[in-house]
């Protein structure tokens, strides 16, 4: 089936720590395809665990916020042009870039005009804002992969080749989440409506969202003294900037239970999700909890993204949707007044609650379309087709 003398050679990189899970994964996947392959470039732990050698630290990519990357554009422009050297100098039959679009981007645009064939996985947001980056994803993508649905529909009118391979995330997630398994886990009382607070996992939006949250919890205890929430925090940073927006309230007799990390245990336990806006939506959608979102950013940050965006809706679950299913509310229109009383619109329209519910199944199983699997058969095909001799060779 595959070569028997020269290894294949996949090129990969790999930029933060979602990236990794989905490396390994596909990397898992392709060693089962061709019995004699070679990994090198860019990965995390996971990823390297399944046999990835990589030549950079992958936090050396992992930049976040415009301050963190004014300080570290140089040392990743450094590590870029290293690898265009590298993949240049012993050229690999493929190479896979793994979401960091800002960064992989631009090695894939290289090593496409040196004729080594690439491929992005995870579309940047090009559909949502900076529509114009399409012309730069042309130059620089053999085929994308896509993690939804919508995306491959946008790709194909762009007349670039897409395949449409899910989201793991769908798989990884129980199809139907036990509710009192994991308030007994997290030792929750059963008999409480329980709203999960998740204001965000880097500490600019800790500093953001703290007093929204906080103050939305006071408009709802006023409805409702019998409600009970549960915040989870990825570090003690995080913890703390919330801790100093409960003491600036006042609000430390708030029946807010803090955890540690567990953040998918915290929503799985829970009623209703309020929470900012991120990959925390598709988890909540996977799980098929109801959710109030929001997002706030700097004035300057609201200006850019009016500018530059074409979307009407901002959270994931509202756009693999098409509508707004779960109420959103973004800038300005983040008050406590807002976030609370669709919270408690959510508590008491059983009706809508239903149809977000069955909605939310509907999305989650668009999704599950064993990811791994599937983007690996498209990693391999295109393999197939730019090297058919070796195959034949080989059979």
């Amino acid at each position: 089936m595959e070569r028997k003398n020269k290894p294949w050679s996949i090129g990969l990189v790999v930029g933060e720590v979602s990236g990794d899970m989905l490396g390994a994964g596909l990397v898992k996947q392709l060693k089962t395809l061709l019995d004699d392959v070679e990994f090198r470039g860019i990965a995390g732990p996971l990823t390297q665990a399944e046999g990835c050698r990589t030549l950079y630290p992958m936090e050396k990519l992992s930049i976040i916020g415009l301050v963190e990357a004014l300080g570290k554009f140089r040392g990743v422009l450094k590590i870029r042009k290293a690898l265009v050297r590298e993949f240049l100098d012993k050229p690999p039959d493929i190479f896979i870039g793994i979401d960091v679009p800002d960064f992989n981007l631009g090695l894939e645009k290289r090593l496409k005009q040196a004729g080594i064939p690439t491929v992005h996985y995870v579309s940047p947001t090009v559909w949502a804002w900076r529509g114009y980056r399409i012309k730069y994803i042309h130059k620089a993508v053999n085929r994308m992969l896509a993690l939804f649905p919508f995306e491959e529909v946008y790709y194909r009118r762009h007349n670039i080749p897409v395949t449409f391979v899910g989201h793991p995330m769908a798989e990884r997630i129980e199809r139907e989440v036990d509710r009192k398994a994991y308030r007994k886990k997290l030792d929750l009382p059963e008999n409480r409506t329980i709203i999960a607070l998740l204001p965000g996992s880097r500490s600019s939006e800790l500093i953001r969202h703290s007093r929204l949250f906080i103050r939305t919890v006071a408009w709802l205890l006023d409805k409702n003294d019998n409600l009970l929430f549960i915040a989870p925090f990825v570090n003690r940073k995080t913890r703390k900037i919330f801790n100093r927006a409960v003491n600036k309230l006042e609000a430390w007799d708030y029946p807010v239970k803090q955890v540690d990390g567990h953040s998918r245990d915290v929503m799985a336990a829970s009623d209703i999700v309020l929470l900012a806006s991120g990959t925390a939506t598709l988890e909540a959608a996977i799980m098929k909890r109801l959710m109030v979102i929001t997002y706030k950013v700097s004035f300057i940050t609201s200006l850019l993204v009016r500018a530059f965006s074409h979307v009407s809706l901002y959270s994931m679950p509202n756009n693999l949707a098409g509508h707004e299913l779960v109420p959103e509310f973004m800038q300005s229109d983040a008050t406590p007044e807002n976030l609370g009383a669709a919270v408690i619109e959510l508590l008491t329209d059983k009706n809508k609650a239903e149809s977000i519910t069955t909605e939310l199944g509907k999305i989650r199983d668009q999704l599950a379309q064993d990811a791994d699997k599937k983007a690996a058969q498209a990693i391999y095909e295109e393999l197939r087709l730019r090297y058919p001799v070796r195959f034949q060779q080989s059979a």
